[in-house]
C-alpha cells in the first residue's frame, strides 16, 4: 500500500470538517462541480495516470473556495457501462476515508472540505488525494483493472465539462422510463449512506431511483452482479400489500432488518403513511403545508426560505439521519418523472409549491393541466401568497378544501348546543378522588443502577436555565 501523509480507515465515515478548520472548500452550494465515472476499453485507459486542470492545492489560498471536478476512466473485462453510476457513487465512500476529508454528496451537487491539519500533516497536492482514490477503486472493487484519474479546479473548464457531464447522467436517468414495479420481481437496496444515517433503508425500484439521485434499478442490478459483497444488493419484493402506495412484504422484511427494527413497513410512494426513510444525501425535500393541505419541494441549491417559513438545511436537517417522518421526504429529482410518483397522496395534484430552478428541471415532466397551478418563490414566496394564487388558478386542492369547510360547517350546525346542567355540580366532599399509596406501599427496585429509561418521540423544552452557587451553611 502507497503512504499517503493522511490515515485511511472506515472509521473516519461520517466525519464533518465545519467552517474555520478547512483549508479550502472544492464545489459546494457556492461553487460548481462533479464527479464522474466512465467505462472506457483497456486502450483508452493509462493506470495510475494523474491529470490536473488548473490550480493545485499549493496554489489555492487558505480558507478560499474553488470549483472543483473529479473525472475516473475505468477498464476492466467486467467493466461495462452500467457499472458507471455505481462506481461513481463509491467516490463519496472512499473518500470519507481519509481523516480531515468531507466529501458530501453526488453527482453535480459534491461539496468537498479539506482540513488544515490535512495539510500541516504533509498534504500538498490533490494528486495524493486522486492516488490514495484510485488505490481504494481497484482494491475493493476487483473488476476495475485499470483506472486513471481527471481533476480539474480551472473554473471555465469546469464549467464545459459539467454540460459534457449532465447529458450523460440524463441519457442514465432514461433507461428506466418504460419499465416499472409491477414489471419485476426484485428491487435493488442500498447501504452507503448507513454510515451518516444508520437507520436508513435506501429502496431502488424501476420507478424509485436513490435518494441521491445516482442510482437507478438498472445500476444496483449491475452493481449486485459484479460487487456482491459491497452495498447495493437484491430485494425479493414478495407479495404486493398495496399497490397504489407501494408496499411489499419483501421490502418490509429488509427494513425491518436493516433498521434494527426501527421501522417494519415501507409504502414506496406514499407521502403520509409509513414514507420511505430519509438518509441526507437526498437532491430534494418535501415539506406539507396543512395551512393549503398541499406539499411543496425544495432542493438543496435554493438558498431561500420556503413557504413554510423554513430554509433548505433546516428541512433537511428535520428529514435526514435516516427517519421515517411524516410531513417531510427526502427524494431523487428523477422521482418526479416516475408515474407513480407519491401516487398514495394525489400525485402531482397535492403538489402546491416548487423552488423555480427546480421546477424549471422537471417542468415538461408536470402534466400539462397542473403544470402552471404549482407556484414558485417568484408567485408565492409565503403562505399568504400560496393561498390567493392556488384559489386564483384553480388548483385541484382547493376544491378538496371547500369540500372539508363545507363539511366542518354542517358538523358545527348539527352538533347539539350544550345545555345547563340540571343537577348541582359535584363538591370535592362527593367526588371520589384516587388513594394515593404511602411510601411503604411504592414498589421498590433493588438495584437502581440497572433501570434503563428511554425516550422516544420526546421534545424536551427548557425555557430558562438558572445557575445559582449554593452557599454553605454555618452551624
Amino acid at each position: 500500500m502507497e503512504e499517503f501523509p493522511f490515515d485511511i480507515s472506515p472509521m473516519y465515515e461520517g466525519e464533518r470538517v465545519r467552517k474555520g478548520e478547512y483549508y479550502v472548500e472544492l464545489a459546494g452550494p457556492k461553487s460548481i462541480g462533479f464527479e464522474l465515472v466512465r467505462a472506457c476499453s483497456p486502450d483508452e485507459v493509462e493506470d495510475g495516470k494523474f491529470t490536473l486542470i488548473g490550480p493545485d492545492l499549493a496554489d489555492m489560498e487558505e480558507e478560499g473556495r474553488y470549483p472543483f471536478a473529479m473525472i475516473y476512466k475505468i477498464a476492466g473485462e467486467q467493466v461495462e457501462e452500467d457499472l458507471e453510476a455505481i462506481v461513481e457513487r463509491r467516490n463519496h465512500d472512499f473518500q470519507n476515508y481519509f481523516h480531515g476529508y468531507m466529501h458530501l454528496n453526488q453527482r453535480y451537487d459534491i461539496w468537498i472540505r479539506i482540513h488544515k491539519d490535512m495539510v500541516k500533516n504533509g498534504l500538498k497536492s490533490l494528486e495524493q488525494i486522486a492516488r490514495a482514490t484510485m488505490m481504494l477503486f481497484k482494491s475493493e472493487l476487483p473488476f476495475i483493472e485499470k483506472i486513471e484519474a481527471i481533476y480539474i479546479t480551472d473554473e471555465n473548464t469546469v464549467k464545459e465539462e459539467l454540460e459534457k457531464a449532465m447529458e450523460i447522467y440524463r441519457k442514465r436517468d432514461e433507461r428506466t422510463r418504460n419499465l416499472h414495479d409491477e414489471d419485476v420481481d426484485t428491487f435493488y437496496g442500498c447501504l452507503l449512506c448507513q454510515s451518516f444515517a444508520p437507520t436508513n433503508v435506501c429502496v431502488i425500484t424501476p420507478d424509485r431511483v436513490s435518494l441521491c439521485g445516482a442510482i437507478n434499478w438498472f445500476d444496483g442490478r449491475a452493481a449486485a452482479k459484479v460487487d456482491p459483497e459491497g452495498p447495493n444488493f437484491p430485494i425479493p419484493k414478495g407479495e404486493c400489500i398495496d399497490p397504489v402506495g407501494g408496499e411489499y412484504t419483501g421490502v418490509n422484511e429488509v427494513a425491518a432488518e436493516l433498521s434494527g427494527g426501527e421501522y417494519t413497513r415501507i409504502k414506496l410512494h406514499s407521502f403520509f403513511e409509513y414514507p420511505h426513510t430519509s438518509c441526507g444525501c437526498f437532491e430534494v425535500v418535501g415539506f406539507y403545508m396543512p395551512e393549503v393541505d398541499g406539499i411543496g419541494w425544495v432542493d438543496r441549491n435554493f438558498s431561500g426560505i420556503a413557504p413554510n417559513g423554513l430554509p433548505f438545511s433546516t428541512m433537511a436537517g428535520q428529514t435526514g439521519g435516516g427517519k421515517q417522518v411524516v410531513g417531510f421526504l427526502g427524494i431523487g429529482v428523477n422521482y418526479f418523472r416516475s408515474p407513480k410518483f407519491i401516487q398514495a397522496d394525489g400525485g402531482w395534484n397535492r403538489v402546491v409549491w416548487m423552488n423555480r430552478t427546480l421546477k424549471d428541471r422537471v417542468y415538461d415532466d408536470i402534466p400539462e393541466d397542473i403544470r402552471d397551478k404549482i407556484a414558485t418563490e417568484d408567485e408565492a414566496p409565503d403562505l399568504e401568497s400560496l393561498r390567493k394564487f392556488l384559489i386564483e388558478k384553480g388548483h385541484p386542492g382547493v376544491e378538496r378544501w371547500e369540500k372539508e369547510e363545507e363539511e366542518e360547517k354542517e358538523v358545527r350546525e348539527e352538533k347539539p348546543q350544550p345545555t345547563q346542567p340540571t343537577q348541582p355540580l359535584p363538591t370535592l366532599s362527593t367526588v371520589s378522588l384516587p388513594t394515593i399509596p404511602q411510601a411503604s406501599q411504592l414498589p421498590v427496585f433493588q438495584d437502581p443502577g440497572k433501570i434503563k429509561i428511554t425516550f422516544k418521540n420526546a421534545t424536551i423544552r427548557i425555557g430558562k436555565v438558572v445557575i445559582e452557587r449554593e452557599e454553605e451553611k454555618s452551624g
